[in-house]
């Protein structure tokens, strides 16, 4: 049976026509019979996300929230997570009886993409390029693994702050310079890496990446991703980030909604949308 409620959602940010989300989201309205739901791409660009937000009506229950908004949702918000604190991100804001709640469902999403790996060796160690944005999720994620220990590949010294984020997880974590001589053997010895290296700079680094068993890339668009095509020559495993875009989706859904995401369906309106896009 069809609900007949009204309600809103939308994702911020700049650029934001090439987001997936209402792709998700509308099917998961569908799947659940959310006839009165809507989901709009709202252009956000920096430093505008408290302003659109504090304009919308009162039938927007939340907002999922990309770059360069993250930063400014977790300034912005009445309350904020306490996985969002420790990661320093907010990827998604819900209308409470009291304002609006930041919470970081990315971590969600990279917990999906980690778990697609079923067969990880117990205190698996882990490979971990880059330190922006994306790799705090993973950090938080890693954490959830017993025994998992990190070593965080950066271009300049404590880049992002990642270090102290696995600190505050406590997560035995390290880091090296992407061009330590060392690093080569650590990818080859790695039970899994994962790559939060956007694709101009990890063009570089496939030659470098080409040894790993494991690879979750955060990139899925165009697919297979650069280092997706060398681990995957290399005869190794390659998760994309359209795993974990799913799961941050699913858990925005019933944040926003209230209701049990629909997997299967939202997984299928994003493989359709993937394959026009990319040919997959």
């Amino acid at each position: 049976m069809a609900h007949s409620a009204t309600a809103k959602a939308a994702v911020l940010g700049d650029p934001v026509d090439h987001s997936l989300s209402p792709v998700l989201h509308s099917a998961g309205y569908s799947a659940l019979g959310l006839a009165g739901w809507r989901y709009e791409a709202i252009r956000c660009p920096e430093g505008k996300l408290a302003d659109i937000v504090r304009s919308a009506g009162e039938d927007f229950r939340g907002f999922s929230v990309t770059m360069p908004g993250k930063p400014e949702a977790l300034a912005f918000a009445d309350e904020v997570t306490e996985r969002a604190r420790l990661v320093d991100s907010a990827n998604t804001l819900v209308r409470t009886a009291d304002g609006w709640l930041a919470d970081c469902t990315d971590i969600d999403g990279a917990y999906a993409a980690l778990s697609a790996y079923s067969e990880l060796p117990p205190r698996p160690a882990i490979v971990l390029l880059g330190a922006g944005g994306t790799a705090k999720p993973f950090i938080a994620a890693i954490a959830r693994i017993p025994g998992a220990s990190i070593v965080i590949a950066t271009r300049r010294p404590s880049a992002g702050g990642a270090l102290e984020c696995a600190a505050r997880f406590g997560v035995e974590a390290t880091d090296v310079r992407l061009a330590d001589p060392e690093l080569p053997n650590l990818i080859s010895s790695a039970d899994l890496v994962v790559s939060t290296i956007p694709e101009a700079g990890a063009r570089e680094l496939t030659e470098l990446v080409r040894p790993a068993a494991r690879l979750v890339d955060a990139l899925y668009n165009p697919w297979p991703t650069p280092l997706g095509a060398a681990v995957r020559a290399g005869g190794g495993e390659v998760i994309g980030g359209d795993t974990m875009l799913l799961g941050q989706a699913l858990g925005q859904f019933e944040l926003f909604t209230g209701e049990p995401a629909p997997a299967a369906e939202m997984a299928r309106a994003l493989r359709e949308a993937l394959a026009t896009r990319s040919g997959r």
